[in-house]
């Protein structure tokens, strides 16, 4: 069944927009949302909705971009990797431009280093097949959504005896981060939309924490105007009735348990670890680590110097992934960082939220002046 188009149905989203609008003055308090999904942060941005549900709703971006909270030591290793002999580094497009201390993966393949953009894990795997002589390393960044993959190219690896083929691990898993937002004092959540993507692998079942220990209303939900606001509505109601729940809105494609043989390739491969993200630091279990038995292929094992991890001076992006402020709110903002010549992360890649808002939302911000 295929995604109704952005624009389906005019209708439904002005009869959704009166009720949230209905439920919240009953309410009789703003309530603060955060969408933890980029893609939700640039349907939202792309449709136009964060200006039509204000004042009584207010959209919060959280970190939803994987390339946008992954640290700048990340980067610094990886560059250190490509550094070495006969090394060559895979990694997906946008984390090609993401800034690290000293410059970035595209400025070092500009230079004398070797880094190949693939469009998935077995494009870098059929790199590593064509040159036996080289050492392969993709880098193995993303959410949930794009975990299973990089475990299903290790056992393919594994199995087909390719012995050059190595990731430098930087997945995460969102719940962890949902919960150090529910309870920071500098950020104010009423509620969550959650990540469509992510929770076909989870399942819904897996952000129940968020209502059972925080109380706080949330819904997995799809991508189109339509869906986005049947999860506010959703959480309008909850807040208005005094209940919190996690409401599946995407049964289409997301159930309760998520996808079971998925989640048991990740735990073949991989397991927890504490993980830095950028903006929320240190969060406990947050990380995925590849198992001790599969260490031959963790380029992280591999000794690099590394220099002191520097942040772009002037980026606010933490402060944006956390919600704390919005991406205007960031001096460099249209000033200095915008997608042709990006300083920060969030600027860089697809789902960042300050390209969703350069895009889309700027323009609005003009009119309104």
């Amino acid at each position: 069944m295929s995604e109704p188009s952005l624009y389906s149905d005019p209708r439904a989203v002005a009869s959704l927009l009166a009720r949230i609008e209905e439920s919240v003055q009953k309410l009789g308090r703003r309530l603060n949302i955060m969408e933890v999904c980029g893609t939700h942060t640039h349907a939202i941005a792309a449709a136009g909705l964060r200006p039509r549900l204000k004042p009584g709703i207010r959209l919060i971006s959280g970190p939803g971009c994987p390339v946008c909270v992954t640290p700048v030591d990340y980067l610094d290793r990886a560059e250190a990797l490509c550094a070495l002999d006969r090394t060559v580094l895979c990694t997906f497009g946008d984390l090609y431009r993401v800034p690290s201390s000293r410059g970035s993966l595209e400025r070092l393949s500009a230079g004398e280093g070797e880094v190949r953009i693939v469009y998935s894990p077995r494009d870098a795997l059929q790199i590593a097949r064509d040159n036996p002589g080289d050492r392969v390393v993709f880098l193995a960044v993303g959410f949930e959504t794009t975990a299973p993959a990089i475990a299903a190219t290790l056992l393919e690896a594994h199995r087909d005896g390719v012995p050059n083929f190595m990731i430098l691990p930087g997945n995460k898993v969102v719940p962890p981060p949902l919960r150090v937002l529910s309870s920071a004092p500098d950020v104010q959540v009423d509620g969550f939309l959650l990540p469509g993507h992510v929770s076909v692998i989870t399942g819904s079942r897996t952000f129940a924490f968020l209502a059972d220990e925080f109380g706080l209303p949330s819904a997995v939900v799809g991508f189109t105007p339509t869906d986005i606001l049947k999860g506010v509505l959703e959480i309008a109601e909850q807040a208005l009735e005094k209940r919190s729940s996690v409401a599946n809105l995407y049964s289409r494609v997301v159930t309760e348990d998520g996808n079971t043989q998925a989640k048991a390739l990740l735990d073949r491969f991989f397991q927890p670890e504490d993980s830095v993200w950028r903006g929320l630091g240190p969060i406990p279990g947050s990380g995925l680590a590849l198992r001790p038995e599969w260490k031959k292929m963790d380029a992280s094992r591999i000794e690099v110097h590394l220099p002191e991890p520097v942040e772009p001076k002037g980026c606010r992006c933490g402060d944006v992934l956390k919600g704390v402020i919005e991406p205007p709110e960031c001096p460099l903002f249209g000033k200095g960082c915008d997608p042709d010549a990006p300083v920060g992360a969030c600027m860089v890649s697809s789902e960042g939220t300050c390209a969703a808002w350069y895009r889309h939302e700027r323009y609005r911000m003009g009119a309104a002046q």
